[in-house]
């Protein structure tokens, strides 16, 4: 069996910045990532998906992000470029591709099960993320609609709804970002469950994290994993609502095979949904250990899983650091659970 001191699963954004402290602090450890390269979960963002801030505010430790060779703040593939230079600059332990099936205790080790054979360790920093997890609310008649539906994990452009009629739901920023790339094109109607909240023009992503950080501070929180508050005015926002583009309608009623019905019975005839409703935390890997709760998630003492002591948790959300599901979040978290980790497994 593979053993290390410390076992990473994931191998995104949170995997790297906790490779950065532990490679510093000279400990053996090992990434397990599933996805065929660098990037993480960015390798599945659509094309045209812009950052909230600018690329030294949206950086791993060590290294700064380079700012892009365009207006504006960093794009998907500024970030995936980023991200596949800081694991070649580190030269991180990592294999992949390797699917992590299963995770027990095995005195005083933990056991990994993973497609790849076996691997175990004294301590485990589950990093998976949200983005394989996606989250479609369950409303009446969805399962007959002969349309298409798409979660946003799994859009990639505008191409495929041209001239179409597109709802496009859920009133976060992926949502407003969709909507203002399919308006020009597609026949868009955006549905939110309330009238959606727009920032001020010069506040972006540093200001969410700030308030992320508040909310940790002020106690425990309801907040859906990964939301970190209202929707940044990137430039495609900003023109969206130059020509009039980000207006919403509530929540329609259920579904048909051809559409939707509204609260007030009328019907809509839709060829295309995109499901813009968030992720869940990607924790079926821990499943064996008896951790996750009813509510999706893992009981924590900062990002130490309170059952299982052997086991930490980072990237999901604010429940286990705040804005940690974001680039600068990441780098954050990494940092003070950097030295913790360290220190337990030091003196165990």
């Amino acid at each position: 069996m593979d053993t290390h001191d410390i076992v990473i699963i994931g191998g995104g954004q949170m995997g790297m910045s906790l490779g950065y402290y532990l490679r510093r602090a000279g400990i053996d450890f090992l990434i397990l990532d599933a996805e065929d390269g660098p990037g993480g979960a960015w390798r599945h963002g659509w094309d045209s998906l812009r950052l909230f801030s600018p690329a030294g505010y949206s950086s791993l430790p060590g290294w700064l992000m380079p700012p892009p060779d365009h207006a504006g703040y960093p794009t998907r593939d500024d970030v995936l470029d980023y991200l596949a230079r800081y694991e070649a600059r580190y030269a991180f332990t990592i294999q992949r591709p390797v699917r992590v099936r299963s995770i027990e205790r095995a005195g005083d080790h933990l056991a990994i099960e993973t497609d790849k054979g076996q691997f175990a360790a004294r301590a485990i920093v589950s990093a998976t993320g949200t983005w394989s997890h996606p989250n479609i609310p369950e409303i009446k008649g969805r399962n007959t609609f002969k349309g298409v539906q798409v979660h946003s994990a799994l859009y990639v452009g505008p191409e495929a709804f041209l001239g179409k009629t597109v709802l496009v739901v859920g009133g976060g920023n992926s949502g407003a970002q969709i909507v203002a790339e399919l308006a020009p094109v597609a026949q868009t109607t955006w549905v939110t469950t309330h009238e959606a909240l727009f920032l001020p023009d010069e506040v972006d992503g540093r200001v969410l994290f700030e308030r992320a950080v508040a909310r940790m501070k002020a106690g425990p929180s309801d907040t859906p994993v990964g939301g970190i508050g209202d929707i940044v005015m990137v430039a495609p926002v900003k023109e969206a609502r130059t020509r009039g583009d980000l207006g919403s309608t509530r929540p329609f009623e259920r579904m048909t095979a051809k559409g939707v019905v509204w609260d007030d019975g009328s019907e809509m005839a839709v060829d295309a949904i995109i499901w813009c409703t968030g992720f869940r935390a990607a924790l079926d890997h821990l499943a064996p250990l008896g951790v996750i709760e009813p509510n999706g998630r893992v009981q924590v003492d900062g990002q130490r899983s309170i059952k299982e002591s052997g086991l930490w948790l980072a990237g999901y959300g604010d429940w286990c650091g705040p804005g940690s599901a974001t680039l600068m979040g990441a780098a954050r978290t990494a940092r003070d659970l950097s030295s913790r980790i360290l220190a337990e497994t030091r003196s165990a």
